[in-house]
């Protein structure tokens, strides 16, 4: 299922919008370019996503550091590097708000769980995640005793769409709906505060896609996504 042609263009280029907006101050750049700033989720942005300032993101970025960009095609300039190409599904919320869920093992993450959230989303690979990812919004986790075992929470943000970001489970412990009760009870948090929920997955992630539709997400838009880096 598709959201109607109508929804509102904010989401067309959601990264610019959220780095040049409400989360500008987590942000560094210049002119057309921002990146989010060191220590959070590596993923830049531009005013025009299509012909992308990726020089002037030079002075912002070190060698070795890599990051996520979608919404263009084409050669990189000389000093940048494509390393990974693919695509992804945007999708954006179109269901009713979950139900509250007795749920006291979920817990606030806060800075001081960034190492344990670090630990978490190394081994389970949700998206681009950095050690101060969960200082961009809520994020909520399951502890087993000292140790994090899952985690769902907010990133991006601009406009009245937030999205749904860093869902994983330790392997150990999944198959018991932890992740998902922790997304339910964020989006249902997002939905009273007045906000659509939104988030990305991997187009070959197929089986999360369809939990994700089950959920009440659609299709906004499938873009390119792709990792890059200095030479």
């Amino acid at each position: 299922m598709q959201l109607p042609l109508t929804m509102p263009s904010v989401l067309d280029n959601i990264v610019w919008n959220a780095l040049a907006g409400p989360q500008a101050i987590y942000a560094t750049g210049a002119g057309g370019a921002r990146r989010y700033a060191p220590g959070f989720s590596p993923i830049v942005g531009f005013a025009d996503a299509q012909h992308p300032q990726l020089d002037a993101l030079l002075p912002y970025c070190a060698a070795g550091e890599h990051f996520y960009c979608s919404g263009w095609s084409g050669q990189a300039p000389p000093q940048w590097q494509i390393e990974i190409e693919a695509t992804m599904f945007l999708m954006a919320w179109n269901g009713e708000t979950p139900s509250a869920d007795e749920f006291p093992e979920a817990a606030r993450l806060g800075p001081a769980h960034a190492a344990q959230a670090m630990e978490l989303a190394a081994l389970t690979r949700p998206g681009p995640f950095g050690p101060r990812t969960i200082e961009l919004g809520d994020y909520l986790g399951v502890f087993a005793g000292e140790r994090l075992i899952a985690m769902a929470g907010e990133r991006m943000h601009a406009g009245a769409f937030r999205e749904l970001s860093g869902v994983c489970t330790h392997p150990d412990f999944q198959g018991q709906g932890l992740a998902r009760r922790l997304s339910n009870e964020v989006i249902r948090r997002q939905l009273q505060r007045g906000e659509t929920p939104f988030l990305h997955v991997m187009s070959s992630n197929s089986g999360a896609r369809r939990l994700y539709e089950r959920m009440g997400f659609v299709n906004y838009k499938e873009p390119v996504v792709r990792v890059i880096s200095l030479r």
